[in-house]
C-alpha cells in the first residue's frame, strides 16, 4: 500500500494498465498457482477461523479450542474455500486487530477503526523510512527481522519502506487522492481510513536494496520481491495482494506488501496453493467497497 506520507501515483494506479493488458509480461513470472478447493471453515457465529475436517490431502485431527471474537459474514455469503488445515493451531480471531488472522479488506473494516497497536517498535533492519512508517507491532518486527537476515545470507538485501500508518496519516493520504483524482480512483489507489492492513503493525512494504522500482509493477523481478515470493512464508508472511487476484482482495499485484499471519498459517497456505486470506479463511471476495 502506498507510504503514509505522500500518495504515490505509481502504486496502485497501474491498475488500469493491467486492465488493458500492459505490464502481462513483466509480471507473469509471479502469477500464484490455483487455490486448492475444499470446504469452508469459518465459524460464522464467532469470526474466529475453525478448521473442521481438512481437505484430503491434509490428515485430519480433533477440533481445537478457538478464541471467541465478534460476527463474520454468514455461510450464505461465502465463496467455497481452502480453509485452515487442522493441523493450524492455535485458533485466531478474524476481527480483532491484536490478532495475526486479522482479515482487513473493502468490506471489513477496523475495528475500531481508529485502532493503535499497543507495542509498536522500530525493527533492528534495513530502512528506507522513518517515523511512524518505521514501526511495527512486536510480534510482526521480530519475524522481519529473522527474514530479512536470512535474505541477507543469501545476498539479497530488503529494505522496510513502509510499515505502520495511523488513521490519521490514512485520513490524510486518502484525501489527498480523493482530492487530485476523485474518489472512484481513490479507491483503486488507497485504501479509505480504517480499511489499511498497515494500521494493524501485522503488515509492511519491503524495498530492494538496490532501490529500483519501488512500488511499481516492475519491483515483481526485483531480488527483495522474488526471494520474499519463494521464502517469507517460512517467516509467517504471504504477499497479501498476489498476481490476478484484485477480484477478491479489491486490490491489485503488490508484490512489496506483505502480512504476517504466522508461520503455520503461511506455510500451510504455501503448501497449499491457497492465494487470499479471504479464500483461506472462507470470506466473501471484497472487490469494492460496500
Amino acid at each position: 500500500m502506498a507510504s503514509g506520507q505522500k500518495p504515490l501515483p505509481s502504486r496502485r494506479v497501474f491498475a488500469s494498465l493491467l486492465t488493458a493488458g500492459a505490464g502481462m509480461v513483466a509480471l507473469t513470472a509471479c502469477t500464484p498457482e490455483n487455490a486448492v478447493p475444499s470446504p469452508v471453515a469459518a465459524n460464522a457465529a464467532s469470526g474466529v477461523a475453525t478448521p473442521p475436517a481438512a481437505a484430503s490431502s491434509v490428515p485430519t485431527t480433533d477440533p481445537v479450542t478457538v478464541t471467541p471474537g465478534t460476527a463474520a459474514p454468514a455461510p450464505s455469503a461465502m465463496p467455497s474455500s481452502a480453509a485452515p488445515s487442522s493441523a493450524v493451531a492455535p485458533q485466531h480471531s478474524l476481527t480483532d486487530p491484536t490478532s495475526p488472522w486479522v482479515v482487513v479488506n473493502k468490506h471489513r473494516p477496523l475495528n475500531p477503526q481508529d485502532f493503535v497497536p499497543a507495542d509498536l517498535v522500530q525493527p533492528n533492519v534495513r530502512l528506507a523510512v522513518s517515523g511512524e512508517a518505521s514501526l511495527l507491532n512486536s510480534t510482526t518486527a521480530a519475524a522481519a527481522e529473522k527474514m530479512f537476515a536470512a535474505a541477507a545470507t543469501e545476498g539479497v538485501v530488503m529494505t522496510l519502506a513502509s510499515g505502520y500508518r495511523s488513521y490519521s496519516t490514512q485520513v490524510a493520504t486518502y484525501g489527498g487522492y480523493v482530492t487530485s483524482t476523485g474518489q472512484a480512483a481513490a479507491d483503486r489507489a488507497s485504501a479509505r481510513p480504517g480499511h489499511s492492513e498497515h494500521q494493524t503493525g501485522w503488515s509492511f512494504d519491503i524495498g530492494d536494496g538496490g532501490g529500483a522500482c519501488s512500488f511499481q509493477p516492475c519491483f515483481a523481478e526485483q531480488p527483495a520481491a522474488v526471494w520474499a515470493k519463494a521464502n517469507a512464508h517460512r517467516f509467517g508472511f504471504v504477499v497479501r495482494y498476489p498476481w490476478m487476484f484484485h477480484d477478491t482482495t479489491g486490490y491489485f499485484y503488490e508484490s512489496w506488501h506483505l502480512r504476517y499471519i504466522g508461520v503455520e498459517a503461511a506455510t500451510d497456505m504455501a503448501n497449499r496453493g491457497i492465494a487470499t486470506l479471504e479464500e483461506y479463511f472462507g470470506l466473501e471476495a471484497a472487490p469494492d467497497y460496500l
